[in-house]
């Protein structure tokens, strides 16, 4: 097993994404600390995956609650960190209010750079590495979607910013950029109004049965936190479907 021993940190694992990382990971003989503020989910989550999974509430907006959380996971020490707590809305530029776009960078951007910040020291100690889940809205823009955009575009910049920072230190810091993965978040009801649905539609993934199931992520983060891909950071693999297929 990629990670008998090892202490794991997984974000936003009540649900989707999160919650399949966390499964393969304990599958694959880690113990790991789920953390979310969807509480009912998280304990759902940890039922799942049994003995090895310690669950914490936390508030990605709140700066001392993300930093809880990583000392919570630090206990016997830190050897991964997956960042993947995030949120999505979505609408045109108009009628987007500015309170939604400052929750967007809250949420998707300034969290994971609290927790990057605090779970540091941990990982210098183990060199370990952290994973960060971006988005392909964050390698190009996207129809009606500046705030998420702009937020998953900081967190890949993040990212390699951190990977050239730490590399020389023996932590490594990579990305996955999913692109369509069918998750609560992604099911939910799209904005009202007049919206240009042939133009979202060209944004969609190329390959046939092309949107990706939260497994698939999860794969791809397993790989980049493994002794598999001991010999890559700043890396940011894209798995989409081909969506960015031009």
């Amino acid at each position: 097993m990629r990670f008998a021993g090892k202490n794991v940190l997984v974000t936003g694992a009540a649900s989707g994404i999160g919650r399949a990382i966390a499964i393969l990971f304990a599958r694959e003989g880690a113990r790991v600390t789920i953390g979310d503020i969807n509480a009912a989910g998280l304990a759902e989550a940890a039922a799942m995956i049994g003995d090895t999974a310690t669950p914490v509430v936390y508030d990605a907006e709140d700066h001392a609650s993300c930093r809880a959380l990583v000392d919570a996971a630090a206990r016997e020490g830190l050897d991964v960190v997956c960042n993947v707590a995030g949120m999505l809305k979505w609408g045109p530029t108009e009628d987007f209010a500015v309170a939604d776009f400052e929750r967007l960078l809250r949420i998707n951007t300034t969290s994971v750079f609290v927790i990057c910040k605090a779970a540091l020291p941990y990982l210098l100690k183990s060199r370990g590495n952290i994973v960060n889940i971006g988005s392909t809205s964050g390698l190009r823009g996207m129809i009606y979607t500046a705030g998420y955009c702009a937020s998953k575009h900081a967190v890949v910049g993040m990212t390699t910013a951190l990977a050239a920072e730490y590399a020389a230190r023996g932590v490594r810091v990579n990305a996955v950029c999913p692109g369509h993965v069918d998750t609560p978040m992604t099911r939910q009801t799209p904005p009202s109004g007049d919206l240009d649905w042939d133009m979202i539609r060209r944004g969609m993934p190329k390959l046939v049965d092309g949107s990706c199931a939260p497994k698939d992520i999860a794969e791809a983060v397993a790989f980049l936190a493994s002794e598999q891909a001991r010999k890559a950071t700043g890396s940011v693999l894209v798995v989409d479907g081909g969506q960015l297929v031009s």
